[in-house]
């Protein structure tokens, strides 16, 4: 399997995004978390399907990211869900998804947090995520590998499909048969309702694998730098490395990622 190797990052730079992201991911934990479960306001922007909210405390969180970013790294733009354009001419980008599974912090269940990630040609630079349900924040950067609360992690290599969940994040209709032929392999399939905490279960190696079929860049671009740091491999639909495919991706422990792209795929 041909695997995705991106070129080494300024060590400088890494730092002060790891630093600065980590600042904005407390941040947002300590907003989200005296937020949550307290009926917060919430509206429906440009929407395209019923759990597309807008809320708060995501404005707020976005507001205060952006102000940020602008004043560390004034050259850099930064995307999320109120601004999408990338201005052209640019080899670094952030992007934000201040609160990512907005309907599952509506309904109080607790798979919901705040992602962050920088972003150069090639692909994820850094990755933060915070998971304030489980106090829990997870970071990774280009050839410095993942850690969650300051300790390093990496998938293990005896991973196999059997005995682990495989989740799935999509807008739509599940793959026809993707859960009859997970679930003959042993596996059980698991939609959480945030991309980037799905991403993260791979990293973490509670999950063998994730299939997103449908999201936004600035959902999956931390999710992602958290699961290639620590050890998968991020696939498009025609088994091509791709850490940002537009049409759908696979993230995967390398030992069964042809496994469950073809499962998709059928």
């Amino acid at each position: 399997m041909t695997v995705l190797h991106s070129p080494p990052a300024d060590p400088g730079l890494l730092s002060r995004a790891l630093e600065v992201g980590g600042r904005l991911a407390n941040d947002a934990a300590e907003v989200i978390s005296a937020t949550a479960h307290r009926g917060c306001r919430a509206e429906g922007a440009d929407r395209t399907h019923p759990f597309d909210w807008v809320t708060d405390t995501g404005r707020t969180l976005e507001r205060h990211t952006r102000r940020v970013l602008a004043a560390e790294f004034p050259r850099m733009p930064v995307v999320g869900p109120s601004y999408h354009a990338v201005p052209a001419g640019h080899e670094y980008r952030w992007l934000v998804a201040p609160l990512d599974g907005t309907a599952n912090y509506l309904a109080g269940l607790p798979w919901f947090g705040y992602a962050l990630a920088l972003l150069d040609t090639e692909g994820p630079l850094v990755g933060v995520i915070s998971d304030p349900s489980r106090a829990e924040i997870y970071a990774a950067a280009r050839g410095r590998g993942t850690r969650v609360n300051g300790m390093p992690i990496r998938i293990s290599r005896r991973m196999s499909s059997a005995g682990y969940p495989i989740c799935l994040e999509t807008d739509g209709d599940w793959p026809g048969g993707f859960t009859a032929r997970a679930s003959a392999a042993g596996a059980a399939v698991r939609m959480l309702g945030s991309a980037a905490l799905a991403l993260a279960q791979v990293a973490l190696g509670h999950a063998v694998a994730a299939v997103l079929t449908s999201y936004h860049p600035w959902e999956v671009a931390a999710g992602m730098a958290l699961a290639l740091e620590a050890g998968a491999v991020a696939l498009d639909k025609d088994g091509n490395p791709d850490p940002l495919a537009p049409d759908g991706l696979v993230v995967a422990a390398p030992a069964v990622a042809k496994e469950v792209l073809t499962w998709w795929r059928d």
